[in-house]
């Protein structure tokens, strides 16, 4: 593994550097800027952005991880020259690509894939899966979709309480309870639908869901889910051959990095309610939800933004407007001089920083202001990649100079009143960790079985 490390190209150990600052990842030196500032008297930690730096650079830093870490960095470059070779062949050979692989595609190319789908698969329990040969993967179009139910534990963490799997045909292939191994404060029932009585005498571990989502997710198989990063994590499993459903669309009413829940999405898209208001999820009808969305996606296509139902739309959005690509030199209280009403400005923008540009929020206090605002500004209508309108302001400085930047709703076709606080399952806890515990789930299998008869 540290020769693999040791022969990776430059663009592949900019990745492993990432992620060990999206990790919080130290070696002996410290972490990446600790490294710079000890080792480099020239620039010190003052350019840190990985692509700037040496291949010798970025080498030397990952060296100062323990063995175990460079192992684990080899797993890394692996992947990375898996995806790389993908890439490659799905552009040597677009005909060969299926339509199912171009949505794996689409998942990764979404804005916040590279965070979410960052998981610490190094801690102990984690599973890294194999992908497959690359011919073959290309042109796969096995799929299988899953949803988890998570409770809250004694100990502040998250565990997995039931996992549901369904094919194409939207087959079952597992629907297991899963005990948690430890104690349990909150069943989440209201949410999840499993009570303190369902988990009676249940003996499946975490670990025996491992190993048959390993199973049967071999020969490259895609996984299908809404928000599935949420369930991966849960269930401890770093995977790439992924299709998320919050992912493959594009919203007209909600912001450019927000995804709409998967009812308000089968709504828009299926014509149907996954489950009624204020009813628990059913984690097999989640599951068959997912899949009849990717298959809806590939039939019909729905390349135009679309609007999603209101419930998935906060109140704080449609109190602000976002202005984006904004020059760097231009602070972003002078702002507030082209907008009409009483706004103030969201000032925490330094992780917005992109290049010359940043982008912040406009902030009101009615929704009423908004639209007034927005409808005042003096610029070209235009639209954004994902299809909303905004404006295109040019604003007059003090000393004379006159810069440009957008400016658009963060929704469309909202009334006031109409908003509310979409109810969603907690970000799973990163390093849970149940107990290994020896399974036959028989008994639950059988329950199961039976209640999906019934549904």
């Amino acid at each position: 593994m540290a020769k693999r490390l040791a022969a990776a190209e430059k663009e592949v150990l900019v990745e492993v550097v990432r992620f060990t600052q999206k990790n919080g990842l130290k070696g002996s030196d410290g972490a990446w800027k600790d490294f710079l500032a000890r080792n480099d008297k020239k620039f010190g930690a003052s350019v840190s952005d990985p692509r700037k730096r040496s291949r010798d650079v970025l080498l030397g830093f990952l060296q100062t991880f323990s063995k175990d870490f460079q192992k684990y960095f080899g797993k890394l470059v692996k992947r990375q020259m898996e995806r790389s070779a993908v890439q490659q062949y799905m552009d040597d050979f677009p005909d060969k690509v299926s339509p199912e692989q171009k949505l794996v595609q689409l998942t990764a190319e979404h804005p916040e894939y590279r965070k979410n789908y960052c998981f610490p698969s190094y801690q102990e329990g984690w599973k890294v899966l194999r992908i497959g040969e690359v011919s073959s993967l290309v042109s796969s179009s096995d799929m299988l979709a899953i949803d988890c139910e998570m409770v809250l534990c004694h100990d502040g963490t998250e565990a997995v309480v039931r996992v549901c799997v369904v094919d194409n045909n939207l087959e079952v292939k597992l629907d297991v309870l899963v005990n948690p191994s430890k104690a349990i404060t909150d069943y989440r029932t209201q949410i999840t639908g499993v009570s303190k009585k369902d988990l009676e005498g249940v003996a499946t571990s975490l670990v025996d869901v491992q190993k048959s989502l390993k199973r049967i997710l071999s020969k490259g198989k895609i996984l299908i889910g809404h928000s599935l990063y949420r369930d991966l994590c849960a269930l401890k499993i770093d995977y790439s051959q992924v299709i998320d459903t919050a992912y493959i669309f594009k919203y007209a009413n909600l912001p450019t990095t927000a995804s709409a829940s998967l009812n308000s999405l089968c709504k828009s898209v299926l014509g149907y309610s996954v489950r009624e208001e204020g009813a628990p999820h059913n984690c097999l009808k989640d599951s068959e939800a997912a899949m009849n969305l990717v298959l809806a996606k590939l039939k019909h296509g729905f390349s135009d933004p679309i609007e999603v139902a209101t419930s998935s739309v906060t109140e704080s959005d449609a109190l602000r407007l976002l202005a984006h690509r904004i020059p760097v030199d231009l602070p972003c209280q002078e702002l507030c001089k082209v907008f009409s009403g009483n706004p103030s400005i969201d000032d925490k923008i330094d992780s917005r920083v992109r290049g010359e540009f940043y982008s912040t929020c406009i902030l009101f206090n009615e929704i009423d202001e908004v639209e007034k605002a927005f409808e005042a500004l003096d610029g070209q209508m235009t639209k954004d990649s994902g299809g909303r309108l905004q404006k295109h302001v040019l604003m007059k400085r003090d000393n004379g100079d006159v810069v440009g930047f957008y400016v658009r709703k963060m929704v469309y076709g909202s009334q006031p009143n109409q908003f509310e606080v979409p109810k969603k399952r907690p970000d799973p806890t990163k390093d849970a960790e149940p107990k290994k515990e020896h399974a036959d789930g028989d008994k639950q299998k059988k329950k199961r079985k039976s209640k999906k008869h019934d549904n």
